[in-house]
C-alpha cells in the first residue's frame, strides 16, 4: 500500500486528490466538494494543512487564478497516488464484503 505521506484513506489529503480527479479547484470549492462526499465540512486548517502537504509531495500544483482563489490540480504523480489509493480501497471493500459474507452465514 502506498503511503505517500497522505495518511489514513480517509483522510483529508486522500479526499482533496478524489476532488481534484474532475479537475481544478480552488480551495473553497475543494472543502464544499469534500463536505458533499463526507458529511462533514473540513476545517480551514484541515483542509489548507493537506493542500499544502499535497503541495509539497508533488501530488498538486497551483494553477493560475482569478484575484485571491487559487485553483489546484493534480499532477501526473498525484494522479497516479489517487488510483492507487482507488485501487487499495476497492481491493479493502471486496474483502470485506466476503468477510461479512461469511460472518452471516457462521452466525446464522
Amino acid at each position: 500500500m502506498s503511503t505517500g505521506g497522505l495518511g489514513h484513506f480517509s483522510g483529508p489529503g486522500f479526499l482533496v486528490l478524489v476532488v481534484l480527479l474532475d479537475g481544478p479547484a480552488h480551495g473553497y470549492a475543494i472543502g464544499v466538494q469534500m463536505e458533499e462526499l463526507t458529511g462533514r465540512a473540513p476545517g480551514p486548517g484541515t483542509l489548507y494543512g493537506a493542500i499544502s502537504r499535497l503541495e509539497r509531495l508533488g501530488f498538486i500544483t497551483a494553477r493560475p487564478g482569478e484575484g485571491r482563489r487559487k485553483p489546484y490540480g493534480l499532477t501526473a504523480t498525484g494522479q497516479a497516488e489517487a488510483r492507487a489509493r482507488v485501487l487499495e480501497l476497492e481491493r479493502l471493500a471486496r474483502a470485506a464484503s466476503r468477510r461479512l459474507g461469511r460472518a452471516r452465514t457462521s452466525t446464522a
